[in-house]
């Protein structure tokens, strides 16, 4: 048998517009696929739950997309540099090819690995499977790495723009393994999923993970819900959002594969969308860019304020607010809808991630970092870029932040985001008969409002933790504390 070429899947679990599988392939040498389960390597952050469960119906999906070519998906545990060097001593590889990865840790074990592979004699080759723009090429006018959204991307288009993506292969010959003799394990045995309780109910009933249900996503979402996208997707109420976030999150769809699918759909008229919202998705698409580039640039952005004033904010610690935030028990509808809808459902609303980040945050004054972790554990698509990069943005301490005065009122995001209730009532049962005109603060209904709609404020459905004006003025307190100590 010829020497095979390894082709390592890590976040990019797609046939389709994978440029490490398509250099593979034009070799003409038989492919061993594989992925490594990697809590290891030191740096590694393990997955939260949810991207647990994502992950192994995505395994599921890629091993039996490859299998229906002709090839089939090795997996292995293990810290990477040690598996892949075993995997280079028994199976004599001429080459091992792969799509780059962008945070700290990544970039160490795969810089770590090419380097054993150059010593070995083996080829070793990357690729940019991730982005439109890798973060190394956008720079500013005097050549450094940029700080603002709207001139990173005005830049990064700049560069030109993204290229074509590459076609998914009809046929990829496989090379003959024996995958027990080497480590290969079963995918379910990864022990990714929830057994004792299996809490992913209403993950399964929302989602199809893995790249058939990427592509019947952006399909669907391209199709009937990008008309309407630049204004509506701040309604959690309407169908506006493309929910594509955890099929990038884990690779199963490419940027490039949507921009280049929803610009011929406008283009065509197969969407009726007009240019305006085209423009938005794009721009959505730049966001994810520059928490890239932001989190290429500053390694610690999940752990370290981007702006370190903020180092020095006084922080609360309250364990029973925390717990209250989590579950969805704050006394604030909107609120608590979207803390449901991720404990439900594995994702959120954009509009209202930034509602109950800044609730947490400026209402509660409680450390983004806290958010962050419970976001990384409880959401589908947990990236390691978007994730932190939000959260700081929302906290004032980020790049490019929105202003840490700017506190949302709950109260009115929901009357102007939701304004009849729909969102919340299907998220917030005990509120379903609750009238629009004070679904968004029960506490100020009549009581016999109150006693029609079945609710007993304290009992059925908490009373506010605290009151928004009071939760105001501490926080500019706090931010003045911060500000006269930098002045």
């Amino acid at each position: 048998m010829a020497s095979p070429v390894l082709v390592w899947f890590r976040e990019d679990l797609r046939l389709g517009d994978n440029p490490a599988l398509a250099a593979a392939i034009a070799t003409g040498a038989p492919l061993v696929p594989f992925f490594i389960l990697d809590e290891q390597s030191d740096g590694m952050r393990p997955l939260g739950g949810a991207s647990r469960w994502w992950l192994h119906h995505s395994l599921v999906s890629l091993r039996e997309d490859l299998r229906q070519r002709g090839a089939d998906l090795l997996v292995l545990r293990g810290a990477a540099r040690m598996i892949v060097e075993r995997l280079v001593g028994a199976l004599s590889p001429q080459a091992v090819v792969w799509n780059r990865r962008y945070e700290a840790a990544g970039i160490a074990i795969d810089s770590d690995v090419k380097s054993d592979l150059k010593a070995a004699g083996v080829h070793a080759e990357s690729h940019n499977g991730a982005l439109l723009y890798e973060p190394w090429t956008v720079k500013s006018g005097a050549g450094n790495p940029m700080k603002v959204f709207t001139p990173f991307w005005k830049a990064a288009q700049a560069t030109g723009a993204p290229t074509a993506p590459l076609r998914t292969p009809t046929e990829i010959p496989g090379a003959s393994v024996d995958a027990s003799a080497i480590g290969g394990l079963e995918i379910s045995d990864l022990a990714l999923l929830p057994t004792h309780p299996d809490w992913a109910g209403g993950l399964r009933e929302t989602w199809t993970p893995g790249e058939a249900g990427a592509q019947a996503r952006l399909r669907f979402f391209v199709a009937d819900e990008l008309k309407g996208y630049g204004d509506g997707r701040n309604r959690p109420d309407q169908a506006h959002t493309s929910r594509l976030s955890p099929f990038l999150r884990f690779g199963e769809i490419s940027p490039r594969q949507i921009w280049a699918t929803a610009t011929k759909a406008v283009e065509t008229g197969r969407s009726k969308a007009p240019a305006s919202d085209l423009t938005k998705l794009k721009s959505e698409l730049g966001w994810r860019e520059f928490a890239y580039h932001l989190l290429f640039h500053n390694p610690d952005l999940a752990r370290t304020n981007f702006q370190r004033k903020f180092d020095s904010f006084p922080w609360r610690s309250h364990a029973g607010e925390l717990e209250a935030w989590k579950r969805g028990r704050t006394g604030y509808p909107v609120v608590d809808a979207g803390m449901r809808q991720l404990w439900r459902t594995g994702w959120m609303h954009n509009r209202v991630r930034m509602i109950t980040a800044s609730f947490l945050i400026k209402h509660l004054l409680i450390d983004w970092r806290e958010g962050e972790a419970w976001f990384w554990d409880t959401l589908v698509d947990a990236d390691p870029a978007n994730n932190a990069a939000s959260w700081q943005w929302v906290a004032g301490s980020g790049a490019d932040a929105a202003p840490y005065f700017r506190i949302f009122n709950p109260i009115l995001q929901g009357e102007r985001f939701d304004p009849d209730g729909a969102y919340v009532r299907r998220f917030v049962p005990e509120l379903a008969k609750m009238p629009a005109s004070h679904i968004h603060a029960p506490w100020t209904a009549p009581a016999a409002m109150l006693a029609s709609a079945g609710i007993r404020l304290g009992e059925t459905y908490p009373s506010p933790i605290v009151p928004h004006d009071e939760a105001r003025a501490r926080a500019l307190a706090a931010l003045a504390s911060i500000s006269d100590a930098h002045a």
